[in-house]
C-alpha cells in the first residue's frame, strides 16, 4: 500500500492532484493546526489583470489553538458572491467553462460555516472528475494523536502501507533512517508542470486546479496531471512492487 497525505486545501492546484493518484491511500490532515496564510483557504486564479488570488476568510480568533476541522468561515463579507462572480468574469470564455458552471454556481451557495466541510465539497468533486480514486480517511476519525514524522510513521502502520509519497519539502524534514527503521519506504515527489492553453496571454503555472480544467475539461487536465510525471505504476516498480 502506498499512502500521502495532505492537509484540506481550496481548490487545489495540479501537483496536489498527482500525489493524490499516486496513492492507494490518501488521508486527510484535518485535524492538524491551521496554518495562517497558507494554501488551505486560498488559491491562484488567472485574470485579465495577471495573477489573483481568492481566499476565503476566516474567524482568526483564537486561530492558534485550532484545529482546520474547527476553523469557521468569516461570513460578515460577501465572498462567496466575489469568487463566484471572479470565476464568471474570468473563466465564461473558456473552452469547458459552460460545462462546470452549474456546479460552481450552487457550490458558492453553501451555506455552512465549516472551512473543512466547504474545502470537502469541491474536493470530492475535483477527484470524481479527475478519475482519482484512492480510499480516503480523515486524521480526525483516527485514534492518532503523533506529530510530524512520527505521525506520518503511525499512519503508515494505521494503514498497512510500506510507502509514503512526500511533497517536494518533504526533504528538508525527512529523516530517511527512521522511516527505513520502521520498514517504509519513501518517495519525494517532483512535479513538473507543463504548459497549456490558458486566457490571457502568457502561461502562468501554479495556478489552481479549476484554470486547466475550465481550459482542457477533465480528460485533457488528467493527462496533463501525469505529463512528463512518474506514474502509479512506475511508482509501484520504483518501490519493487
Amino acid at each position: 500500500m502506498i499512502l500521502t497525505a495532505h492537509q484540506p486545501a481550496y481548490l487545489p492546484w495540479l501537483g496536489y492532484f498527482h500525489k493524490v493518484a499516486l496513492a492507494d491511500v490518501f488521508v486527510i490532515l484535518d485535524s492538524v493546526q491551521y496554518e495562517k496564510n497558507s494554501f488551505i483557504n486560498r488559491n491562484r486564479i488567472k485574470t485579465s489583470n495577471g495573477e489573483a488570488w481568492l481566499t476565503i476568510p476566516v474567524e482568526m480568533k483564537g486561530h492558534l489553538d485550532r484545529t482546520i476541522r474547527d476553523v469557521r468561515i468569516d461570513s460578515r463579507s460577501n465572498w462567496r458572491k466575489k469568487h463566484w462572480n471572479s470565476l464568471l468574469l474570468n473563466y465564461r470564455k473558456a473552452a469547458f467553462f459552460d460545462r462546470y458552471a452549474d456546479f460552481f454556481e450552487h457550490y458558492y451557495r453553501m451555506e455552512t460555516c465549516s472551512l473543512s466541510e466547504f474545502i470537502e465539497v469541491s474536493r470530492v468533486f475535483f477527484l470524481k472528475e479527475l478519475n482519482i480514486a484512492p480510499r480516503i480517511l480523515k486524521l480526525s476519525e483516527m485514534a492518532i494523536a503523533s506529530k510530524k514524522q512520527e505521525l506520518i510513521i503511525d499512519l503508515c502502520k494505521a494503514t498497512h502501507s510500506k510507502a509514503f509519497v512526500f511533497g517536494a519539502l518533504g526533504r528538508n524534514y525527512a529523516t530517511a533512517e527512521l522511516f527505513e527503521k520502521n520498514g517504509i519506504n519513501t518517495y519525494f515527489q517532483e512535479f513538473s508542470h507543463l504548459g497549456y492553453t490558458q486566457l490571457w496571454g502568457q502561461f502562468a503555472q501554479y495556478m489552481s486546479i479549476i484554470d486547466p480544467l475550465f481550459n482542457l475539461g477533465a480528460e485533457r487536465t488528467r493527462e496533463l496531471i501525469f505529463d512528463g510525471n512518474i506514474s502509479k505504476k512506475e511508482l509501484e516498480s520504483f518501490f519493487g512492487r
